[in-house]
């Protein structure tokens, strides 16, 4: 009798024009129980077109839902103010990695920089990243997070609009990590100078607002997309105030390289002062 009652039943739905998964959910039966009873039910071409327009919204429905959020459940760990930390962490991302979509990836010819990024993101993303070497000398740190990513670009956007109206210690770890990322030290005979390279102008200006914040003078070269620093007084209030993290060398295998030897950009900077007393 029950079963006379559940094909009574799916006769009934389907010739109402129900899809099969829809009788299945009123129904609590399996799918091959049900679609046994249905098979052979005639549906007229407006039945078909309606049960379609019903999969094709509840396929969009799920895909609405599921847009922005992690398939494996993982969430970045928002911070509610910002200190050096954060400001360091996401001002590597800005000035020498990459936010996308889908991932937020970081490059670096430095192990020791490629750890620091690493460890200072487990207090907001507390899964590893996918790390791989390029060109035997060269990391690429990735995190493949839509959440995590779409985080990112706002903090990223929301640190350039107000890193002038933070903190010292937070204006002094933006410079630092813009340094550590772009920077480099030009050490020839009587010429000495810090550089920094950048493609956007407007962090640029940013940066050189914000040297002068720790009394140090700088030029923007707008053909280059250079800041450059010069002149004792600057480059040693640099060295003072911002200088460059442990273990960050110049690369000695390009090719208009003059050291040809692996040179800490801390310890070229110190040779570059040094030079000015001899």
């Amino acid at each position: 009798m029950a079963d006379i009652s559940f094909r009574e039943t799916c006769h009934r739905l389907r010739r109402e024009g129900c899809s099969l998964g829809e009788i299945i959910r009123v129904t609590g039966k399996p799918k091959t129980s049900v679609y046994h009873h249905i098979k052979d039910i005639f549906l007229s071409k407006m039945q078909k077109e309606n049960i379609e327009k019903q999969r094709l919204l509840a396929v969009t429905s799920f895909h609405q839902k599921r847009k922005g959020k992690s398939k494996l459940n993982r969430h970045p760990l928002p911070f509610l103010e910002w200190k050096p930390a954060t400001v360091g962490l996401i001002g590597h991302f800005l000035f020498d990695g990459e936010i996308t979509h889908s991932a937020c990836v970081y490059t670096n010819r430095s192990k020791a920089l490629i750890n620091k990024v690493q460890s200072e993101m487990k207090a907001l993303y507390p899964y590893p990243p996918r790390i791989i070497t390029i060109n035997s000398d060269t990391y690429r740190m990735s995190y493949f997070n839509v959440e995590l990513a779409a985080y990112m670009k706002e903090k990223s956007e929301e640190l350039l609009q107000n890193i002038l109206h933070l903190n010292r210690e937070c204006k002094r770890e933006f410079l630092k990590s813009f340094f550590d990322d772009e920077g480099s030290v030009y050490f020839i005979k009587k010429k000495r100078m810090v550089r920094g390279y950048q493609h956007s102008i407007t962090i640029l200006r940013l940066v050189k607002e914000l040297l002068s914040e720790f009394g140090i003078l700088s030029n923007i070269d707008a053909k280059y997309f250079e800041i450059n620093i010069t002149g004792y007084e600057n480059i040693a209030r640099f060295a003072a105030e911002i200088g460059f993290s442990k273990g960050l060398a110049i690369n000695p295998k390009r090719a208009n390289s003059i050291w040809k030897r692996r040179i800490e950009k801390r310890k070229l900077l110190s040779m570059a002062l040094a030079s000015y007393k001899i």
